[in-house]
């Protein structure tokens, strides 16, 4: 029983319960391949391919994996442009530079705003609609996506 104790204490101080990777916090509980998600611009597909690359078990909870992995990780997902096939990257033909990236965390966010600022400046269709709030991408707006005041059929007063 004693021996049970002194191993779980010893597994105890080896685990990380915050893992940090790529400037954001990742819970130490979750696996490797869920905890990675928790990363802006990292998804399922992606945070497969870093895992398998690393050799890393992705059953594994990512607050055990040693500080060595943990920078290989860290490596590898900041450097994913550069074994990742063409498709599977976020930001294809960067606008200003024509390079391929793959952005992370707040990198995507500043990004995506330069882009949509760039839309409205120039404005394009997509920027306009950008600027009056309604939708982007061709989705309907006659039955979906109202706000303010409601429509529809107003009762007749039980006087007249």
């Amino acid at each position: 029983m004693a021996k049970a104790k002194k191993e779980a204490t010893k597994v105890e101080d080896d685990f990380n319960y915050i893992v940090r990777i790529a400037s954001s916090d990742i819970d130490g509980n979750k696996r490797t391949v869920i905890g990675l998600q928790s990363i802006k611009g990292v998804g399922k597909r992606v945070s497969e391919i870093v895992v398998k690359k690393a050799d890393v078990d992705p059953a594994v909870k990512i607050g055990t994996l040693s500080d060595e992995k943990v920078k290989e990780i860290e490596t590898l997902i900041t450097t994913y442009v550069e074994y990742a096939p063409n498709w599977v990257i976020n930001r294809q033909m960067d606008y200003e530079t024509g390079a391929d990236m793959h952005l992370i965390g707040n990198d995507l966010d500043l990004i995506q705003k330069d882009d949509i600022n760039r839309m409205k400046m120039i404005r394009c269709y997509r920027g306009v609609r950008h600027e009056t709030h309604h939708k982007v991408r061709g989705q309907r707006t006659r039955s979906n996506g109202r706000k303010g005041l409601t429509m529809g059929v107003q009762r007749k007063s039980p006087g007249a």
